[in-house]
């Protein structure tokens, strides 16, 4: 979920909820899976951060903090696993076609008095390729890194955001 608001206005209930969520939730899942992957001698951890994980934008203060974090939390566990068979890694997509996505530039043309599909663009324009990421895109991402091709990848970014990040 998303919260956009000013630092000075953000509400320290919505931060809590999205640390909870984003950060905590895959420390304690990581946490209780990796015992038994290193046991097997093989395992793949897969964080879906996002492009907000490299770069910020304003008024997503929590998003961007724990999108950052959790590119670190990749980074160190995929240092603590390196040579046991285990890697982590991220997957950073910008804006991906979701109901989320969906529901913004709905928003965004209603406040604006202007076509979804104009609502999209504004939204997209940080994208070079002007194109929303699908979710197939970022599934296909998911399914390479837990194949054997991607046993020496670990500790990596996987980026996929139409060239935001490449700016």
């Amino acid at each position: 979920f998303q919260h956009v608001s000013p630092l000075e206005s953000f509400p320290l209930d919505i931060w809590n909820k999205m640390l909870g969520l984003m950060l905590t939730a895959p420390f304690q899942l990581a946490q209780l899976c990796i015992g038994n992957m290193k046991a097997k001698g093989w395992g793949r951890i897969i964080n879906i951060a996002s492009a907000h994980g490299l770069v910020a934008s304003p008024n997503k203060t929590a998003y961007v903090t724990v999108k950052h974090g959790l590119v670190g939390f990749t980074k160190a566990v995929s240092l603590e696993t390196a040579g046991s068979g285990v890697t982590c890694n991220a997957v950073c997509p910008g804006y991906v076609e979701t109901p989320l996505f969906i529901k913004q530039a709905e928003d965004r043309a209603k406040d604006q008095g202007i076509s979804f599909e104009d609502g999209k663009k504004q939204i997209l324009a940080v994208h070079p390729s002007g194109e929303a990421v699908k979710i197939s895109e970022v599934a296909e991402i998911v399914a390479f890194l837990c194949s054997s091709a991607a046993n020496q990848i670990t500790g990596a970014s996987m980026v996929v955001d139409g060239g935001w990040t490449a700016r």
